[in-house]
């Protein structure tokens, strides 16, 4: 069940929105992810493990790019996110997104689903 949006957050290139979807928090966001937007997602993803979120979905349907500094990001969420007893599902990855992870392996060690419902449903 949606219980609706939580929050959202944008700057020019990158919207963050988070909401709640059964126990799961969902956090989508839109746009490039790199060094200038960074902190859109790092924010939202720390919040949910500081709110004791046990699992946190990254919906990746609509992220355009990927750099470095996103790439950590979302390994920094991970490790804290599992630090909390926690983790960090990454879902819907476009093939250019998917392709950095796939280069530098941390595809390895995220759970990675093919779409947001199969990683709401595990």
């Amino acid at each position: 069940m949606d219980r609706g949006m939580v929050g959202s957050a944008s700057r020019g290139r990158l919207h963050v929105e988070v909401r709640r979807r059964g126990a799961s928090s969902v956090v989508s966001p839109a746009g490039e992810l790199d060094h200038h937007t960074a902190e859109l997602l790092r924010e939202p993803l720390e919040a949910c493990v500081r709110d004791g979120d046990a699992r946190v979905v990254v919906d990746c349907s609509q992220l355009e790019f990927c750099d470095s500094t996103g790439l950590n990001v979302l390994l920094g969420a991970r490790l804290k996110a599992e630090a909390a007893g926690g983790s960090i599902h990454l879902a819907s990855m476009r093939p250019v997104v998917a392709r950095v992870f796939e280069i530098t392996g941390a595809g390895a060690v995220f759970t990675l689903h093919d779409t947001l419902d199969s990683a709401l449903a595990d």
